[in-house]
C-alpha cells in the first residue's frame, strides 16, 4: 500500500486512538522483508498515477475547448500546441548535441594531458596538435620531461588529480550524478518519480565530472552517463513550460526521446538511440514516441556533426568503414567471439554485483578514498600497456583499423613479432575486465558500455592476429580456398569490431540495438550478418546461464521499483496474498463523520497520498476515494474553519449542513476495484496496461484492502527470498568480511610504517 502514502508506511483503520499506531507502523509489516535488499530503496520513489494524469490532461483539453470562442481559434490552439512540442524537442536535441560535442573535446584533451602537452597550443590534445604530422614523430607534442620515470609519475599524479576532483564534486554537490543512471531512469520512465535525480544541478555535475573520470583513465565509459545527462536536459527544459510540468505522460515522452538522443550522440547512431529507448528504457512505447525520439536524436546528432569535435567528419573517434567482404570459413571464429561475449557478460555482471555489495556495506563512508585508490591502481600498471594507457575510444580506433599504407602501427608491421602483441592484447582484455568489475559503481560518473567494448575489441584483435598469422603461414590450405590471391583475406580489425559488439551485447543483453549501432559505426552492410551471428550467440548464452543485462540486475540489487512489461510473471495466487489489509479510510455516514481536527491529525500522522472513503467503520462499503492533494487544496480555501466542524464526503440527504465542510466535489466515486479473489497476474496486467497508482480490493462491495505496484514487487521479492537457498549468500558475506579484515590489516600496517619512517613513531597515524 506504500504507493498510496508519501512516507511509504502501512496504514490502519481510522480511529483516533490508533494515531500512535499509525506513526509506529513500519514498511512491509504485512510480510517479513526487513533484510530484503531488493525493496530497500522503494521509499525514494513516488509512484505516478497514469490514470489520474490522463484524466487531468483530458480535463485541461476540455477546458481549453470550452474557452475557445471559434473554430479558427481552436485550430490555432492545436497548431501552437503541436509546434511547441517539436520546438521543445529541437531545443533539447541542440543542447544535448552541444554538451556531447564539448565533452568529447574536453575528454580528449584531459586524456592526452596525462602524457604530455602541445608546445604551441596548450589547450590542444595530441591528435589536434599533430594534425598534419605522424603522432609518433610529431615535434609539436612534447612529453612532460625527458625521463621516463618522471613521465610515469606525472601520469599517475594527473590521473589521481582528475579522479579525486570528480569524486569530491559528486559527493558534496550531486550524489545522484554518480554511476551510470540507466537503472534509475528505467524506473522513472516506468512511472516511479525520484526527486532531484534529473535536475539542473545533477546535469551540471554529471557534465563536469564525466570528462574528469574518463580523463583520469578509470575503466569507465561515457555512454550510460550520456543517457543520464541527456534525460536531465529533457526533464529540466520540460519543467520550464507549465503545460508539460503538470503532465507526467508528456514528461515521459520527453524523457524517452532524450534518452534516445543520449545514446545517439554517444555512438553517433540516431537509429541505434531510438532502438535503445525502445528495447532498454521504455516499458510502454507508443508510435508517436518513436517519431519524437527519432526527431530529438536527429537534431542532437546533427548538432554534434556541425560541431565536428574530432575535425574528421566522424561522429565518434572509432568510426570505421570496411571495404573487404567476409568469408564463410570465418563463421566458427565469429562463434568464438560470440561465446566470449556471453561469458564476459555473465562473469563481469556477477562479480561486479559482489563488488557493489561489498562497497555498499564497507566502503560507503570512504567513497572519495576508494576512487583515489582505484585511480592509483589503474594508472600504476596501465601506463605500461598501450591498449590500457590510451583513452578507450582512441584504443578502439587503433584496434578497429584496417592495415593499409596510411596506418603505421606495430599491429600491422610484418617485421614486428606478433606473439608479444597478442600477449599484450590478451593481458589488456583480462586487465580491462578486472578493472571494470571493481570500478563500475564507484562514486563518479561511470558507464560500462565502452569498457566492455574495449575488452571485446582487444580479445577480437588478438584472435584476428592469430588467424591472420596462421593464414600467412598456411595460405595454400584448403581452409582459405575462397580467398582471392592479391586481396586481403583476414582483416584483424573486423574481429576487434565484432569483439566490441559481443562485449556490448554481453553486458547489456541487447540485440537489435547492438546490431544497428555497430552497423551505423561501420557505415556498410557487409558486416551486418557477422554481427548478427556474434550477437545471437552472445544473447543465447546470456539467456541460458545469465541473469539479463547489468542495468536490470542493478535494478533488483539496488532495490529500485520496476515492473517490466516484457517480463512474464507467474505468482499462482490471488490478490489477497499481496494486498495491504490495513488502510486508513474516511467514513461518509453522518453518524460516523470525523471532525476537521481529526482530519488534520490524520493528514499529519499518516501522510498518505490518498484515502478510501467507506460508509462506516462497522459497514465498510466502498463509497469512493479522495486524494491528499485535493483535500489540502480544499482546506487551503478554509483557513479559519472551526476544528470541530464535521467533514462531509457524500451528499446523502441532498443538503450540506451549514456548519460542516463539504468534500463531495473532490470524491472519486468510481475508483478502480478488483475482487479479493482475482488472480495476482490479472491485477499486475491492470497495472501494466492502465498504470494506476492503486487499486481498491473489495469483497462483496466492502473494502478488504488496497494494493499498489510496489506491493506486488514487494511480494515477488519476498517470496523469492523465502524460497531461495541462503547458503551462498552467507558464504559471500563471510568472504566479504574476511576481505575487509585483510584490507584493514594492510591499511593499519601501512600507516604504522609511514609513521615509523617519517616520525619514528609507528602510532602517529594509527
Amino acid at each position: 500500500m506504500n504507493d498510496i502514502n508519501e512516507d511509504e508506511s502501512n496504514t490502519v483503520p481510522f480511529i483516533e486512538s490508533h494515531q500512535q499506531e499509525i506513526r509506529s507502523k513500519k514498511d512491509g509489516s504485512w510480510i517479513n522483508q526487513e533484510n530484503i535488499s531488493e525493496v530497500k530503496r522503494f521509499d525514494d520513489f513516488r509512484t505516478i498515477d497514469w490514470v489520474e494524469d490522463e484524466l487531468d490532461e483530458h480535463r485541461r483539453r476540455l477546458l481549453k475547448i470550452k474557452n475557445v470562442n471559434s473554430k479558427s481559434s481552436s485550430i490555432r490552439e492545436r497548431i501552437i500546441s503541436s509546434t511547441s512540442n517539436w520546438l521543445l524537442l529541437a531545443v533539447m536535441g541542440i543542447v544535448i548535441g552541444l554538451i556531447a560535442g564539448s565533452l568529447n573535446i574536453i575528454t580528449g584533451w584531459l586524456a592526452s594531458l596525462r602524457m604530455g602537452r602541445c608546445s604551441g597550443n596548450f589547450y590542444l590534445n595530441k591528435a589536434f596538435c599533430c594534425w598534419d604530422q605522424d603522432e609518433e614523430t610529431c615535434s609539436a607534442w612534447v612529453n612532460w620531461t625527458n625521463y621516463s620515470i618522471f613521465n610515469y609519475i606525472i601520469y599517475v599524479i594527473i590521473s589521481l588529480l582528475f579522479s579525486f576532483t570528480a569524486a569530491i564534486l559528486v559527493k558534496f554537490f550531486a550524489p545522484a550524478a554518480a554511476g551510470s543512471g540507466i537503472s534509475e531512469i528505467k524506473s522513472i520512465v516506468s512511472g516511479f518519480a525520484m526527486e532531484g535525480f534529473l535536475g539542473w544541478w545533477t546535469l551540471l555535475i554529471k557534465s563536469v565530472c564525466l570528462p574528469l573520470a574518463i580523463g583520469s583513465g578509470l575503466s569507465v565509459g561515457k555512454e550510460g552517463p550520456s543517457v543520464h545527462y541527456a534525460v536531465c536536459v529533457g526533464n529540466s527544459i520540460a519543467k520550464l513550460v507549465a503545460q508539460y510540468r503538470r503532465s507526467a505522460s508528456r514528461a515521459r515522452e520527453f524523457l524517452t526521446a532524450t534518452s534516445a538522443a543520449g545514446v545517439a550522440v554517444a555512438f553517433g547512431s540516431p537509429m541505434g538511440g531510438v532502438l535503445f529507448s525502445i528495447e532498454e528504457i521504455s516499458s510502454a512505447f507508443h508510435l508517436s514516441t518513436i517519431w519524437k525520439s527519432y526527431f530529438c536524436s536527429l537534431v542532437a546528432v546533427a548538432t554534434l556533426a556541425a560541431m565536428n569535435p574530432f575535425h574528421t567528419g566522424q561522429l565518434v573517434i572509432f568510426e570505421v568503414t570496411y571495404d573487404t567482404d567476409w568469408h564463410y570459413f570465418e563463421i566458427p571464429f565469429y562463434c568464438i567471439i560470440g561465446i566470449f561475449g556471453g561469458v564476459y557478460g555473465i562473469v563481469v555482471s556477477k562479480l561486479n554485483i559482489r563488488v557493489v555489495a561489498f562497497r555498499k556495506k564497507y566502503l560507503s563512508n570512504f567513497a572519495i578514498r576508494e576512487v583515489f585508490f582505484l585511480a592509483l591502481l589503474t594508472a600504476s600498471f596501465s601506463y605500461f600497456n598501450e591498449f590500457l594507457r590510451l583513452d578507450m575510444t582512441e584504443s578502439m580506433e587503433i584496434l578497429f583499423h584496417e592495415c593499409d599504407s596510411k596506418f603505421n602501427h606495430p599491429l600491422c608491421d610484418a617485421n614486428v613479432p606478433k606473439v608479444p602483441i597478442i600477449a599484450s592484447l590478451l593481458f589488456a582484455t583480462i586487465a580491462r575486465m578486472g578493472l571494470t568489475i571493481i570500478t563500475y559503481g564507484c562514486k563518479v560518473p561511470a558507464g560500462i558500455f565502452v569498457p566492455s567494448m574495449a575488452a571485446g575489441a582487444t580479445f577480437g584483435r588478438a584472435l584476428g592476429l592469430i588467424i591472420d598469422s596462421y593464414y600467412q603461414s598456411h595460405s595454400d590450405s584448403s581452409l582459405f580456398m575462397t580467398c582471392t590471391e592479391g586481396t586481403k583475406c583476414i582483416i584483424p580489425g573486423t574481429y576487434a569490431f565484432l569483439g566490441a559488439a559481443a562485449g556490448l551485447c554481453g553486458i547489456t543483453d541487447l540485440t537489435v540495438t547492438v546490431v544497428i549501432i555497430m552497423f551505423e559505426l561501420t557505415g556498410a552492410l557487409r558486416y551486418i550478418v557477422p554481427t548478427m551471428i556474434v550477437v545471437a550467440i552472445t544473447k543465447s548464452i546470456n539467456d541460458k546461464w545469465g541473469k539479463g543485462g547489468i542495468a536490470d540486475q542493478m535494478i533488483k540489487f539496488n532495490g529500485l521499483p520496476l515492473i517490466d512489461a516484457k517480463e512474464e510473471f507467474s505468482f499462482g495466487t490471488n490478490v489477497e496474498s499481496a494486498m495491504c489489509t490495513a488502510t486508513v479510510a474516511f467514513p461518509s455516514d453522518s453518524n460516523s463523520s470525523i471532525t476537521l481536527a481529526q482530519l488534520r491529525a490524520t493528514l499529519d500522522n499518516a501522510n498518505y497520498r490518498g484515502y478510501p472513503v467507506i460508509q462506516s467503520p462497522s459497514s465498510p462499503k466502498i463509497v469512493g476515494f479522495v486524494s491528499k492533494s485535493d483535500i489540502e487544496y480544499s482546506l487551503s480555501t478554509l483557513p479559519n474553519s472551526d476544528s470541530s466542524s464535521i467533514c462531509i464526503f457524500t451528499n446523502e440527504n441532498g443538503s450540506i449542513p451549514t456548519d460542516s465542510i463539504d468534500f463531495t466535489s473532490i470524491l472519486n466515486k468510481s475508483p478502480l476495484t478488483v475482487n479479493v479473489n482475482a488472480s495476482l497476474e490479472y491485477v499486475l496486467e491492470v497495472f501494466v496496461k492502465l498504470g494506476p497508482r492503486y487499486i481498491l480490493v473489495e469483497n462483496e462491495g466492502t473494502l478488504a484492502g488496497i494494493i499498489t505496484r510496489k506491493d506486488i514487487l514487494r511480494y515477488e521479492h519476498t517470496i523469492h527470498s523465502i524460497h531461495n537457498d541462503n547458503t551462498t549468500k552467507a558464504y559471500d558475506e563471510a568472504f566479504n568480511e574476511k576481505v575487509w579484515q585483510i584490507m584493514n590489516q594492510l591499511s593499519h600496517g601501512f600507516r604504522r610504517n609511514i609513521g615509523r619512517l617519517l616520525h619514528n613513531d609507528e602510532n602517529r597515524y594509527v
